[in-house]
């Protein structure tokens, strides 16, 4: 019984790096330079 949970846990934690390393490499995945934007408040342009 012990040696399944330590299983479970190992399996969640690995699940959960894999997780976190995806969601790292997204942000970092993010274009830079300026974002235009055109809505009910007009044209707003950001630098990125």
């Amino acid at each position: 019984m012990n040696r399944n949970l330590f299983y479970l846990i190992c399996g969640v934690l690995g699940i959960a790096v894999v997780i976190l390393g995806y969601r790292v490499y997204q942000d970092r995945q993010k274009p830079e330079g300026f974002e235009i934007k055109v809505d009910d408040n007009g044209i707003s342009i950001q630098k990125n």
